[in-house]
């Protein structure tokens, strides 16, 4: 900080102030009665200049600790109290500057948080508000339908009432999927660990996917014969995890394909599942955003096949709850690798 210009107007103005007393002293005849000696013509203004300086320094230390102090309300969020005058006069300009360009940095990393979230906040309503509108829009096309005419006829009622029951379900799943992230989202559930046969839940997981796996002749699996391995966690939870990222293997692989599960001993403590399929995979750059809600590699592909584009979003959750971590590997038309951290007892 430059203090050149506030020095030189002090001392130009303390000079002018003693002048100006001794002028005042030589107008009223005053000089002579100090008996100061041959001197006087320069004690005079010397001692008048310094005494002006002395006042203005006190008084120019008095207004910059006040400002001072406010700025350190300012960036503290608090009230300084009048016993740190000292304390601040001790190199308070350069812990001010210092202090000020930190707050100032934080002050930046909140503002472009706040605008990546506003702009997640618009991206999350659009992408919500266009998955409500095509079942929405089904149905009502399928009631409009059977108005019409179309509920005498006994060979187009019941269809249509299939799919707008379909769409229905459709909305109705992807209400409970927020509802489920909100309360994950906001720590509104409690996780009930206990410990379980992790090989025995991921058979049953692959019992429950045969059909659809079936119906695409693709082959689940492990990678080998694994013994019975015993974990710490919440097993309906883990169980979501596992049917999400299997399903979802099934949803994007080829026909004929394979989905292996993969268990991997990291040490005595942890323990590595890897969901492997042999499918479409996908570009590296949707890896960072695979994980956000109503993010799709293929939207009008994923749309498709169905979903409600949440799923990946509660993984990642239900693992992050339980103090573990997932990543994804993927190569564009050879497969992915989703793979996810559990505790091992």
């Amino acid at each position: 900080m430059n203090f050149g210009k506030p020095i030189h107007i002090t001392i130009i103005g303390s000079v002018i102030i003693g002048i100006f007393i001794f002028v005042l002293l030589l107008l009223f005849d005053q000089v002579g009665s100090l008996d100061l000696g041959p001197f006087s013509l320069i004690l005079i203004p010397l001692l008048a200049a310094v005494s002006s300086f002395l006042i203005f320094t006190y008084l120019i230390g008095q207004f910059i600790n006040k400002k001072i102090k406010f700025i350190y309300g300012i960036i503290n969020n608090r009230q300084i109290p009048d016993e740190t005058e000292s304390s601040l006069k001790e190199d308070v300009l350069g812990k001010l500057t210092v202090e000020t360009a930190e707050w100032a940095a934080v002050q930046k990393k909140q503002i472009r948080q706040l605008k990546k979230q506003a702009a997640f906040r618009k991206e999350f309503l659009g992408n919500l508000a266009h998955e409500l509108k095509t079942p929405v829009f089904s149905i009502q096309g399928y009631i409009l339908t059977l108005l019409e005419g179309g509920l005498e006829d006994e060979r187009v009622n019941r269809d249509f009432l299939v799919r707008a029951l379909s769409g229905v379900d459709r909305i109705s799943n992807l209400l409970e999927d927020l509802d489920e992230i909100s309360r994950l989202e906001t720590d509104r559930f409690e996780l009930k660990i206990k410990k379980f046969d992790l090989v025995q839940v991921i058979r049953d997981v692959f019992n429950e996917l045969e059909t659809k796996a079936a119906n695409k002749q693709i082959k689940l699996s492990f990678d080998r014969h694994y013994e019975p391995t015993q974990v710490s966690a919440d097993q309906s939870k883990i169980t979501q995890v596992l049917v999400n990222l299997i399903s979802n293997s099934i949803s994007y692989g080829i026909n004929g394909g394979t989905t292996k599960v993969k268990l991997i001993t990291i040490d005595r403590k942890k323990l590595l599942v890897e969901v492997t399929d042999n499918g479409v995979g996908m570009d590296s750059q949707h890896i960072p955003r695979l994980f956000e809600r109503f993010y799709r590699v293929d939207k009008s592909r994923e749309r498709n096949i169905g979903g409600s584009g949440l799923g990946l979003a509660i993984v990642k959750h239900i693992v992050e709850a339980h103090q573990q971590s997932i990543n994804v590997r993927s190569t564009e038309g050879v497969g992915s690798t989703f793979a996810f951290t559990l505790e091992k007892v």
